[in-house]
């Protein structure tokens, strides 16, 4: 399995991975627009425009897009997400020039009705809610702005309710205009296919796409919210992130970091897993991520327990960031989190839809393409040495933040969040 890409003359690029056995085909078109491209007061653009290129377009109504392709028994959906947003759809391979039909004419041929982009606000503003009543996401958010402040990377991606209401049809076109270029989209189609029918009818299918000066997303200033952030909120459990910014995906570190983070929080025999569930029965769930763009990263422990346990939680997570900082990681220890990592990176990228959305992931962001063997030779170079040295250069307490939500109103925090010298 490799991936290939072309690029057109007008800059735009194509992307194909071809899977002989897959009986299915996933076409994405993916462009670099999203949170990172906004300011304060266009916020949540990038989202809502997401949501009305399915509303019709010049070829077909709302209606008519979702029906020609659930009448075919594919799949359809869209994402927006800080560095990009993307467009796909899925079904068995024989459908692939029905896909790539459907998929460029949403991306190009957009009209938005006013009339839907009424309703569809108050479609956003039921997502804004639930997400609001959603601590465990929420607390993701309120840990962003802690780590990024005023600045995009700090904002939401849905945004807020007061920019929902105001933006117009001339602010969509616009966005699209501006953003949606061929030299800022990529094209992949993943699946069992024919790469070169598969360049051609791509080629044509976007012959009409606009070309225009790339817009760069916002570079990342060193101001950050504040360190401690707590969302007074009445929940039977108190959700929990704390963490610090890292390095960008082609930094020489990351692979490091990410071992790093998978020998912390993922897993069941994970470190933060067994300590924080196994032995104080504290709560159902413990992560660690490591979240990567082109230019920065961010490294995070999430967790939830009893509102009265969160000090004794946050202290033993600070334990055992102190233990990975100071003490090398055994050889059995470090083998087992490698086959662990390398089992799930082929695991997750079995299907046509999980290898288009990693590729355009790596492609978006102008990395090297690589796939789960190249990711995987990655894993195994990663010694305990490398691991020791990456946390005791990045996990510092002084960089580390935290972000809880919870009934905590007028309580401290800062004792629990330091680590030994």
């Amino acid at each position: 399995m490799k991936a290939k890409m072309k690029t057109l003359k007008n800059g735009l690029r194509i992307i194909t991975v071809a899977m002989p056995e897959n009986p299915t085909v996933t076409v994405l078109a993916m462009v670099e627009a999203g949170t990172r491209f906004e300011t304060k007061e266009t916020n949540g653009l990038s989202h809502f425009l997401e949501h009305m290129c399915f509303k019709g377009t010049s070829k077909r109504t709302n209606r008519e897009i979702a029906y020609e392709l659930e009448a075919m028994g594919a799949d359809t959906n869209a994402f927006t997400w800080y560095d990009y947003t993307g467009y796909y759809a899925k079904g068995r391979a024989k459908l692939f020039p029905n896909l790539l039909d459907v998929v460029s004419d949403v991306y190009l041929n957009s009209t938005f009705p006013e009339a839907e982009i009424e309703k569809e606000r108050g479609v956003i503003m039921g997502e804004i809610d639930m997400y609001e009543d959603t601590p465990v996401r929420r607390v993701g958010d309120l840990f962003n702005e802690s780590l990024f402040g005023d600045q995009p990377l700090g904002y939401t991606v849905l945004g807020p309710k007061e920019n929902i209401r105001k933006f117009t049809q001339t602010d969509f076109k616009n966005y699209r205009d501006k953003h949606y270029v061929a030299e800022k989209t990529i094209i992949v189609v993943v699946g069992n296919i024919d790469e070169t029918d598969v360049i051609k009818k791509a080629t044509e299918a976007f012959k009409t796409i606009q070309t225009g000066k790339v817009i760069a997303k916002k570079k990342v200033t060193s101001a950050t919210g504040a360190k401690i952030m707590i969302k007074d909120k009445k929940t039977d459990q108190s959700h929990i992130v704390v963490g610090l910014r890292t390095v960008s995906a082609g930094h020489p570190d990351i692979d490091a970091i990410n071992v790093m983070t998978g020998m912390l929080g993922q897993g069941m025999s994970s470190r933060l897993f067994l300590k924080l569930r196994e032995e104080l029965g504290a709560g159902y769930y413990v992560r660690a991520g490591q979240a990567s763009s082109d230019d920065i990263g961010d490294f995070s422990i999430a967790t939830g327990t009893e509102p009265k346990r969160v000090r004794e939680i946050i202290s033993a997570i600070m334990g055992e960031i102190n233990e990975i900082r100071t003490k090398k990681a055994g050889d059995a220890e470090l083998a087992k989190v490698k086959e662990f990592m390398t089992g799930g990176i082929y695991m997750g990228n079995e299907s046509s839809d999980a290898i288009a959305f990693h590729v355009a992931n790596q492609a978006i962001l102008r990395q090297p393409l690589k796939m789960p063997k190249d990711i995987e030779r990655d894993i195994r170079a990663v010694t305990s040495a490398d691991i020791l040295r990456v946390a005791k250069k990045y996990l510092k307490p002084e960089n580390i933040h935290l972000a809880l939500i919870g009934p905590h109103a007028g309580q401290d925090f800062s004792n629990a969040l330091t680590l030994k010298p």
